[in-house]
């Protein structure tokens, strides 16, 4: 199955995207309308759907809020160029990447493409990973196998772009992470210029995980480098 919705109410770019992403071996079907594209994102299949945040009826933000209530599917937000306000909210709602207009459908198929090959790898690690699998950090218990995060008894909600985010920072906490890497390792692409789609994902885990106690921050930002999750034993 290589199914993609586009729900973008730009008819010209709609036709745009079909042609190409036809010629990249998708099977593409478009919707003009936010409401008919939420309906039509949950009543079918598809690896992917790319959303645009101007639509009629219902906007991006809010298709995409009827489409988490129930659904895993990858989402690519297509956002005003320059208006960071639009990435945040669609990331924060669980947007897997987002795509400044006007953009090179090149960008798009090598985004698609990435967000592909991350979702392999999260099924394969998820097939071979034993029961009960477990990854403990300070009151943080992360469980590869059903892909749940505790803290303390208390569940937390993550997206799967957050889950794959706090695994990584998890496994070498106490160590610092280049946002190239992270981006490579969690997005699974390249790191390009003025991409801050990382940076937002790391701010939504945190408002999540809250601070350590003693107001700690878990997740440390150093500054030119990436990032660090602390170790509250320790104060690193």
């Amino acid at each position: 199955m290589n199914r993609i919705l586009v729900i973008d109410d730009d008819i010209e770019l709609c036709e745009l995207l079909n042609d190409y992403l036809t010629g990249e071996g998708f099977s593409v079907e478009t919707i003009n309308n936010g409401k008919q594209g939420a309906d039509q994102a949950l009543a079918n299949e598809y690896v992917l759907v790319v959303l645009d945040v101007m639509l009629p009826e219902l906007n991006g933000f809010d298709v995409l809020r009827k489409i988490r209530e129930s659904s895993k599917v990858p989402v690519i937000m297509l956002t005003a160029r320059g208006d960071d306000i639009d990435r945040i909210v669609g990331l924060e709602l669980g947007a897997d990447d987002y795509l400044p207009k006007p953009f090179n459908p090149r960008e798009l198929v090598a985004r698609i493409r990435a967000i592909q090959r991350r979702v392999e790898t999260t099924e394969l690690s998820s097939t071979s990973a034993q029961k009960g699998t477990e990854l403990k950090v300070g009151d943080l218990i992360l469980c590869s196998s059903n892909r749940t995060v505790k803290r303390g008894s208390e569940n937390i909600d993550l997206t799967s772009v957050e889950f794959n985010l706090l695994e990584v920072l998890l496994s070498r906490a106490g160590e610092v992470i280049s946002r190239d890497d992270l981006v490579e390792k969690v997005l699974g692409r390249r790191l390009s210029a003025y991409d801050r789609s990382i940076d937002v994902h790391v701010s939504a885990l945190r408002k999540k995980l809250g601070h350590f106690d003693g107001n700690m921050e878990r997740i440390r930002t150093i500054r030119g480098i990436g990032y660090l999750y602390s170790l509250a034993e320790s104060g690193t």
